[in-house]
């Protein structure tokens, strides 16, 4: 079982988190500010593919507290569109977001990050927020 790249899509700015094949750990990877519609996203996706072992893409899915979709769901099935032509043999997984900047926030103020920090990690955190909710559901595919 390999591991578990976990993708927070932003219009300006990604999140991404990677859990081990085994799911013991979680780490918060670079955020880079890379428009979501870019090639370069695409790219920096491919290098983070380069230097792990992994075989699931899971995709935060924004869905409304009511379940539904809206332009920002369209947004990220493009991007999840993308993701599944140009990484064939992986996986993509879209899973719901509902909440996790809130939790990522909230987690980041309990270790005392200062704003600065918590601007920057957010999205990351938001990804290993998404990440642990799937691992700790059963991995629902």
């Amino acid at each position: 079982m390999g591991a578990v790249l976990a993708i927070d899509l932003g219009t300006k700015k990604t999140g991404f988190a990677v859990a081990d094949g085994l799911r013991l750990s979680i780490t918060l990877l670079e955020c880079p500010r890379i428009d979501g519609t870019s090639d370069k996203l695409l790219d920096h996706v491919a290098g983070l593919l380069d230097e792990r072992d992994v075989d699931v893409l899971l995709l935060g899915w924004p869905l409304n507290m009511d379940g539904t979709g809206g332009p920002q769901t369209d947004y990220t099935q493009a991007f999840a569109e993308r993701l599944r032509a140009r990484f064939a043999g992986l996986e993509v997984v879209p899973y719901d977001e509902r909440l996790t900047s809130k939790e990522a926030e909230s987690r980041l103020r309990e270790e005392g990050a200062s704003f600065r920090e918590m601007l920057k990690h957010r999205d990351s955190a938001a990804a290993a927020v998404l990440l642990q909710d799937w691992i700790e559901s059963g991995e629902p595919r």
